[in-house]
Formats: structure tokens, C-alpha cells, sequence
């Protein structure tokens, strides 16, 4: 049986949010998502246009592999460094507002659950990832046996 493990991550993340945003009508990209940075350490806006997808696709593969994990830890991994002009740089967490919009969006879906230690996948949100992974390795050719 095929699970998340075995496919790379941009495949399997660009192929989730393909589904997303053509068959999923749970999932939706707020009205505010067109003029957001997803961090004070970013500059401008994401360059998709199709953002909010792939990081809801991000996100329920990070709770899928991390389990029960917590906003704070979501924020931390999404976050980067703030060019501070002549300054050194410093890290900088990433926009909780909108891993707590993309996280209630999966759970309203039935992908996500909440519970005491965080959040964590529901067997809805298994299945669905894993029927994704199996799809996604359909597709990558043969490695040559060395």
C-alpha cells in the first residue's frame, strides 16, 4: 500500500491541491487571500494565484506526517528569515491567521480533527492522502536499477 511516505512532497502536495481547487468545494480561498503576505518576513504576496490551495494541501500532509502538532509549530516551520536591510537577519514565524483559516477549512472538510495536543488527521483524511499517493506514483516513471 502506497502512503505519503513513499511519493516526494511537491508532487504529492501539487496533486492534492489540484483536487482541491477543481473538485473540492469545502476548500476555498478567502476573499482576502489575493492581497496577504504569508508572513512579516515576506515582502510581497505569494506569486500563484493559487496559494491557499497548496498550503492547505501543505498543511494536512504536515499534520498527516508530525501527528498531533500545534499552531505554533505550524508557524515555526512555515516561517523564514526578515531581511532587515543593514541589520543581520533574524527568523520570523509565519502567519498564524492563515494556518488557523486553512485548519478549520480541513476540519469542516473532515480531513483534520482537533485534540488535546494539537491537531491530527482523521481516517477520512488518511485514506483521501494515501488514494492521492497511489495516484501520484502512477505517474513517476521507473527508476533505473544501478
Amino acid at each position: 500500500m502506497v502512503t505519503v511516505y513513499d511519493v516526494p512532497a511537491n508532487l504529492l502536495i501539487k496533486h492534492v491541491a489540484d483536487d482541491f481547487n477543481n473538485n473540492n468545494n469545502k476548500i476555498e480561498a478567502p476573499e482576502w487571500s489575493s492581497f496577504v503576505k504569508t508572513g512579516v518576513h515576506k515582502e510581497r504576496k505569494p506569486d500563484i494565484i493559487d496559494w491557499w490551495y497548496v498550503r492547505c494541501a501543505a498543511l494536512l500532509r504536515r499534520v498527516y506526517m508530525d501527528g498531533p502538532v500545534g499552531i505554533s509549530s505550524l508557524r515555526t516551520f512555515y516561517g523564514g528569515k526578515k531581511d532587515n536591510g543593514v541589520n543581520p537577519e533574524k527568523f520570523r514565524k509565519g502567519s498564524g491567521s492563515i494556518i488557523r483559516g486553512a485548519l478549520k477549512q480541513l476540519e469542516e472538510a473532515g480531513y483534520v480533527e482537533k485534540v488535546e495536543g494539537g491537531r491530527v488527521i482523521t481516517p477520512q483524511g488518511r485514506s483521501f492522502l494515501d488514494k492521492s499517493s497511489a495516484e501520484v506514483i502512477k505517474d513517476i516513471p521507473e527508476l533505473e536499477k544501478y
